[in-house]
């Protein structure tokens, strides 16, 4: 397997701290790319600056409460790009309400878990969405033509 490169939109330090611990993996070769919100990830996904240099990522693991534009605007945003909508996104949320659930599974989400309070229990929810997606999930390759005429 080539490098995994993983997108992470969280704004919590501390979140983003504990989902870096728990997706380490040394049988993997893997990075996380962490930005704080919605309009950082756009810029990143699309090679704008600051990130001109930034490598597709195969999977997005996404807060929805975050500044500037929200999780479900981001989802929305990408789903309806013809170049990123294939990127997988797995929710990482701390909403367990049906409606969120619901409207992220009817926008393209591939898998939605909500962030458990207790710390162990994160640890383990994460830990589990890394066995499944670096060590099982097959991921779509990037058509290279349109790579190719991507504008930034």
């Amino acid at each position: 397997m080539t490098q995994l490169e993983i997108l992470l939109i969280e704004d919590s330090p501390a979140d983003a701290n504990l989902t870096l611990e728990a997706l380490r993996d040394p049988k993997i070769p893997y990075t996380v790319h962490v930005v704080g919100d919605g309009v950082a990830a756009l810029r990143f996904l699309r090679r704008q600056e600051p990130y001109p240099a930034a490598l597709r990522p195969n999977i997005i693991l996404l807060d929805l409460n975050l500044p500037r534009i929200n999780g479900k605007e981001f989802l929305a945003e990408i789903k309806s790009d013809e170049l990123l909508l294939d990127i997988p996104v797995v929710v990482l949320s701390g909403s367990a309400s049906p409606d969120d659930i619901n409207w992220a599974y009817r926008n393209q989400a591939a898998c939605y878990i909500v962030k458990p309070a207790q710390l162990d229990d994160y640890f383990t929810a994460v830990t589990a969405l890394k066995e499944l997606w670096f060590h099982s999930a097959s991921f779509p390759q990037q058509d290279q033509k349109k790579a190719a005429d991507r504008s930034c």
